[in-house]
């Protein structure tokens, strides 16, 4: 079992409280608002009122010990600046903060952040990746560049061996992961002689240009 703390219960720090929760994790939810700390209150282990942006709450919090710590302090940017910066001073192995613009993100990584997210920019691309591109079942963009992709096969792909497909030297792409929905059987890697079927979901890295091509799309 993993300990978290997550810091400001807005919609996605309540959310991600909530799920981490649900998985059988050790939860810590942190907010000045009596209000947000009461609606987590049964959705993890302890809910606690408090200012984050104090080190000595911080520590008496126990924050050193967590494998990971998610601050989401919404439009406060500074909060979650000095938040982060006492998280790095204490050592935490694992801060993930939610940035408010990639100028914040610049900041937050300089201060200690381990992982930047961009929930917004996220979902507007996946959206528009849904709806441009209808294959891509899921999308995680690693860089400007390279992504990770869930995508059902082509009809093209359905019948054929992964060698034979040779997509790693047509098109710089590599098919980590095979999972067939039936089964629920997984291939990770899969190996090269491995056929493809109707019945699977691929998922690829590489470059959004170089998949999209792959798909007969670039």
């Amino acid at each position: 079992m993993g300990r978290f703390c997550v810091i400001g219960l807005g919609n996605f720090g309540y959310h991600v409280a909530r799920t981490l929760y649900a998985e059988k994790q050790e939860v810590i939810a942190v907010d000045l608002s009596q209000e947000a700390v009461q609606k987590v209150h049964d959705d993890c282990t302890y809910a606690v009122l408090g200012d984050a942006a104090n080190k000595e709450f911080l520590i008496a919090q126990g924050i050193d010990e967590m494998d990971a710590v998610i601050i989401s302090t919404g439009e406060k940017t500074h909060l979650a600046t000095l938040i982060t910066l006492f998280l790095k001073e204490l050592k935490v192995r694992r801060i993930i903060v939610k940035a408010s613009s990639e100028d914040h993100g610049r900041i937050l990584a300089k201060v200690g952040a381990t992982e930047i997210i961009y929930p917004e920019k996220d979902m507007a691309l996946k959206t528009a990746r849904s709806l441009t591109k209808p294959n891509i079942l899921d999308f995680i963009s690693l860089s400007e560049d390279f992504s990770i992709a869930e995508l059902a096969p082509p009809h093209y792909f359905i019948g054929k061996s992964l060698v034979e497909l040779n997509l790693r030297k047509k098109f710089n792409v590599t098919v980590i992961a095979v999972k067939d929905v039936l089964t629920g059987a997984i291939l990770a890697p899969p190996p090269a002689d491995h056929v493809i079927k109707d019945s699977e979901i691929l998922v690829f890295i590489g470059k959004s240009g170089d998949i999209d091509k792959a798909y007969g799309r670039g």
